[in-house]
């Protein structure tokens, strides 16, 4: 039991945890985007080096265009949003200098989690439904299970998917090759009839 437990944990850190930095140059942008499923929490830390005169916004949208969260002249913080579909979501840095003043790199860090690994389960979770430590594991682990459920739902829903689409074409391309024989066949009658009738003409055959 102790394995299993491990196991889900160890796949709960490896996806649901991401972590990356990068430099960033002078008025530039930087966008990271990611697939999430619908009702998941997913919450953010970010920091960027300092530099004089120099400014970093940052801004959360999915597909559409809907603005999740946004901040101007970041320097260090969090943000954290729920998703309500499944989606494409992205979060962009832009950098932003003075056109008087010469820009100089900027580091940028951002760790990102989402699900399970968001949520603060020693505090909220705990404070509100007043859990012990070990209770609050085993909610802890209860969620990861959960959501562990739902991913290979949505992974086994897409498999479905793909398999219908790669039978729909394969019918499609059946039914092409059929047809394109066809024509084939029909263009090579016409043509032996055609220069049986020529040649009938021209005497060269009876």
């Amino acid at each position: 039991m102790d394995l299993v437990y491990l196991l889900l944990g160890i796949i709960a850190v490896i996806r649901n945890v991401e972590g990356i930095m990068w430099k960033m140059e002078p008025n530039t942008q930087k966008c990271l985007r990611e697939e999430i499923q619908s009702d998941v929490l997913v919450t953010g830390d970010y920091e960027v080096s300092p530099a004089p005169g120099q400014k970093v916004d940052y801004i959360v949208r999915d597909s559409k265009g809907h603005i999740l969260s946004q901040k101007e002249d970041i320097s260090k913080g969090k943000f954290s949003f729920v998703t309500e579909t499944y989606d494409k979501f992205e979060i962009c840095f832009t950098s932003r200098v003075p056109p008087n003043q010469r820009g100089v790199v900027q580091e940028v860090s951002l760790i990102t989690k989402r699900g399970v690994e968001a949520r603060n389960y020693e505090g909220m979770i705990g404070e509100a439904a007043k859990l012990k430590p070990l209770e609050v594991e085993l909610k802890r682990l209860e969620d990861l299970s959960d959501a562990i459920v739902k991913d290979f739902s949505l992974m086994r829903k897409r498999e479905e998917e793909m398999r219908d689409t790669n039978e729909s074409t394969n019918s499609r391309v059946l039914y092409f090759s059929i047809f394109s024989m066809c024509c084939l066949l029909g263009l090579a009658t016409w043509q032996v009839l055609y220069l049986r009738r020529f040649f009938k003409a021209k005497k060269l055959i009876e």
